[in-house]
């Protein structure tokens, strides 16, 4: 095992939280400093580690991607542009949930667990009742703390901050945070999903191997790599038809082909699948191959999200939620009242939103008729017209041309039977 490889092994050994260093890796693992830096970089771009302001490095939870909700008491000082006043030692640990301080200190001690986070004014019993229960302090509206206080928390370790919001301010901040945060988990990523180790060839096989391969697994499409591991091409069945068993592969596959991140939204693959006409996706990371996926991986994805209970909800499924939908003979009609997340800056029917509306509709009315998901592939408005605050509107969208792989449709928005705006817009089906 490489020096670099001991490095990220003791890493991975660590406790989440656990604080290190350049010199201190160096001394422990007998390395020079500059080693000892390029492994905890690699780490960290592997997601093992993290630079918090204000403290350092640190070991992650190794379940910080699934558990991507929770927020370190660093970065709730970051996102609410406060101040540390003791307790420093504590500000990698993560938040369990936080507790508005409203209320007497015998109502707020059964609230009160280990690591939650206190969102008080100034009033010092509290503080001292959140670190007898193990609780960080978030202290509002700019007040300081007491020195007695202050040496609790630095021996307890836990953060005692301030800032100069008022409580309900901090509480909507550090709640619009860790829903933007669950919104993230919700989306499912291609490092989800991907097929690793897939089946491979090397320039060097032959079409006969090619055969091999298919009885053996009952794939059809497969990467094509060099001999030092890249990949350099994709082959398939159409490339190989009619070719006799001693055909270079090198000299059938289909060159450069698209390829994917890992870290791209299964959403965003499905896009490029439908747009190009591709059925299966190599995963690189770098130059490197890690894995493939495929359509139907793809789309089992999409279902399997839909079909989970929402924590985080995005501005669409948000705009969405507020109106009633209704099958039609024709397609999908919603019925609601201009909702405040609807509005612009200055008070009408944002454009935006509007849109977004007739976007879902469309959605909704292909799942009606098709059973597929769809992706919008062009989407021209001819006609607008303003609408105000707890206006009643009516979105219908109907198709007027049915294919084998995408559709047209047209679309209004009315009030009070006249019209709003009006829509054209091709949608491509993510077939199954």
């Amino acid at each position: 095992m490489t020096k670099h490889s001991r490095i990220i092994e003791y890493i991975k050994s660590l406790q989440s939280g656990d604080r290190i260093s350049v010199r201190t890796v160096a001394e422990r693992m007998g390395v020079s400093e500059g080693t000892a830096y390029r492994a905890i970089k690699t780490a960290e771009a592997d997601g093992l580690v993290s630079s918090i302001p204000r403290i350092g490095t640190v070991r992650l939870n190794t379940e910080e991607e699934k558990d991507i909700k929770k927020l370190t008491f660093a970065e709730i000082l970051n996102i609410v542009e406060g101040n540390i006043l003791a307790g420093r030692e504590g500000l990698h640990k993560y938040l369990n949930n936080f507790i508005i301080g409203a209320m007497t200190t015998v109502g707020a001690e059964k609230y009160l667990e280990s690591n939650n986070l206190l969102i008080v004014g100034d009033r010092e019993e509290m503080f001292d009742l959140a670190l007898e229960k193990d609780c960080a302090v978030l202290i509002t509206g700019g007040f300081d703390c007491s020195d007695e206080i202050k040496t609790k928390a630095n021996i307890k370790e836990l953060p005692i901050m301030n800032c100069s919001y008022d409580t309900f301010t901090v509480a909507t901040i550090i709640n619009k945070a860790i829903n933007s945060r669950m919104v993230r988990k919700d989306i499912v990523l291609v490092e989800d999903i991907l097929v690793e180790n897939p089946y491979t060839l090397n320039i060097s096989d032959s079409v006969g191997y090619w055969r091999k391969l298919v009885r053996d697994t009952s794939h059809t499409r497969f990467p094509v790599v060099d001999d030092d591991g890249r990949l350099v091409g994709i082959v398939s069945a159409k490339d190989v038809a009619g070719q006799k068993d001693g055909c270079r592969i090198e000299n059938l596959m289909t060159s450069n082909p698209i390829t994917i991140g890992p870290n791209s939204s299964v959403a965003y693959t499905a896009h490029i699948m439908v747009w190009e006409g591709i059925e299966m996706l190599p995963v690189l990371e770098g130059r490197r191959l890690i894995g493939i996926v495929s359509r139907q991986d793809v789309i089992k994805a999409l279902q399997h999200r839909k079909n989970q209970p929402q924590v985080g909800r995005t501005m669409e499924e948000l705009l969405f939620g507020t109106l009633e939908t209704e099958e039609t003979r024709d397609g999908v009609k919603l019925k609601g009242q201009v909702d405040p997340i609807m509005l612009n800056n200055i008070g009408t029917g944002s454009w935006g939103a509007l849109v977004a509306l007739i976007s879902q509709a469309a959605g909704a009315t292909v799942r009606k008729t098709k059973g597929y998901e769809c992706f919008i592939n062009t989407f021209t408005v001819y006609y607008s017209k303003p609408v105000q605050l707890g206006e009643s509107i009516e979105i219908s969208v109907r198709i007027t041309e049915l294919g084998r792989n995408s559709c047209n449709m047209d679309a209004s928005i009315l009030k009070e039977g006249l019209p709003v705006m009006k829509a054209m817009m091709t949608a491509s089906y993510i077939k199954r």
